[in-house]
């Protein structure tokens, strides 16, 4: 109890607290961060700077516009997957059916172009949907009878395998030849329309970044610090800016790195700047406090999971188009594996409640590294598969001692 005549502690959120001006201040926040397990995804850009550094030191191609290009093509199917891992992962909860709704959506995208006559639109839009279906059914499925998002999805898991293996009959594989659908992946811009998609994505991102501070500001709600903010900003349009360089030496922009960079930018705005993502980060920090406060949970985790598996058909479409074919081994193998595995590599928390849709670019763009690279190396994919566990193991682990570290800053 506080003592009579003063006014309670109020706790306050380690991300908004201001740093003393200078080099020094700099430096002592970021030690009380370190401490407090407040780094954002700082260990994760670390690591990838890492990652690339040692494989260009093996093979100087792995930096090269040519390969940078293919490694953006590789993950973008996976990314746009992970995308809606990390989703589910904001409630704490996890979703085991990814891999195969991807297969499945691509599937009967697929069979209505190729052996129905489907124009490419409406067939596009009839595997996004699929998916949709298919989330809204396991969202409301685990609400309606309590039943685990784990056993619902690892149900959907098997059910939606069969389900692939039916639509693609007896052929097994049905090959992709329209123009609209193979241009998914196999679409470049040049120079000019690329420069002005920067332009475009830096201007409303300064614009939403300061109109939400504004809001806050009005709303009488503590600010993160502008320094951080200004920082941020510089770091990743520089980010964004290398990367297009990068790409117009190559082909040009590639159309299926556009459509991954749009989807985590509109799930990163949809979970920082509208009610339903304050929602969802309520959940996942705490459901029954969420329910409380007058939140329709139940609504909120059928929405989740129906975004979630309408992004695993996006991505399974995106594989289509870049392998110009669907059949039965389409996400399968270790699609789920590797979705999930990005989600956490790049940050998201496991426990629920903390995460960034801009987690799914950065862990897959660490498991693609490593994939590339190593193929670069002629190493064997049991390489691959052990050097792969183990990053996610150490990021797995640096979430638990975060979370830990969080909870010692709030006890005392």
């Amino acid at each position: 109890m506080s003592a009579p005549g003063t006014q309670p502690a109020v706790a306050v959120d380690p991300r908004l607290i201001q740093d003393a001006p200078g080099i020094k201040g700099a430096w002592q926040g970021f030690l009380r961060r370190l401490s407090q397990g407040e780094l954002g995804s700082l260990p994760v850009i670390i690591g990838l700077c890492a990652i690339w550094l040692t494989f260009y030191i093996a093979n100087d191609r792995f930096l090269s516009a040519v390969n940078l290009t293919n490694l953006m093509l590789q993950i973008t199917a996976m990314g746009t997957i992970s995308a809606g891992i990390v989703l589910v992962l904001l409630l704490g909860d996890i979703d085991l059916s990814v891999g195969a709704v991807s297969g499945l959506s691509a599937a009967v995208m697929a069979l209505l172009n190729v052996k129905m006559g489907w124009g490419p639109v409406p067939a596009l839009l009839a595997g996004l949907a699929t998916g949709a279906a298919i989330g809204a059914f396991h969202g409301t499925w685990m609400t309606r009878f309590r039943v685990p998002p784990f056993v619902v999805t690892l149900a959907g898991l098997l059910g939606w395998q069969g389900a692939q293996l039916y639509v693609l009959g007896n052929t097994g594989t049905v090959n992709l030849n329209d123009p609209v659908i193979i241009g998914l992946a196999g679409t470049f811009f040049g120079p000019a329309i690329a420069w002005m998609v920067v332009a475009l994505i830096v201007v409303v991102h300064v614009a939403t970044v300061f109109v939400e501070r504004r809001r806050r500001e009005v709303a009488g709600l503590p600010l993160v610090p502008l320094r951080s903010t200004v920082v941020r900003m510089v770091f990743t349009h520089g980010a964004l800016i290398a990367a297009v360089a990068i790409f117009v030496q190559d082909r040009g922009l590639p159309l299926a790195a556009l459509i991954f960079g749009g989807v985590v930018l509109l799930l990163e705005l949809l979970i920082r700047c509208t009610r339903f993502g304050r929602h969802t980060f309520a959940v996942g920090g705490n459901a029954e406090a969420a329910r409380r406060a007058g939140i329709r949970v139940d609504r909120i985790r059928v929405a989740i999971f129906t975004l979630a598996s309408t992004m695993a058909a996006a991505g399974g479409i995106l594989a289509a188009s870049r392998l110009l074919a669907v059949n039965q081994s389409s996400g399968s193998g270790d699609v789920l594996l590797n979705a999930i595995a990005a989600a956490v590599i790049g940050g998201t928390s496991l426990f629920g409640g903390r995460g960034s849709a801009w987690s799914a670019l950065l862990g897959a763009l660490v498991i693609g590294s490593i994939s590339n690279g190593m193929d670069l190396l002629a190493l064997s994919s049991s390489v691959k598969f052990m050097v792969t566990g183990a990053v996610l193991l150490v990021a797995a682990s640096i979430d638990a001692l975060s979370r830990r570290g969080r909870q010692a800053a709030g006890r005392a």
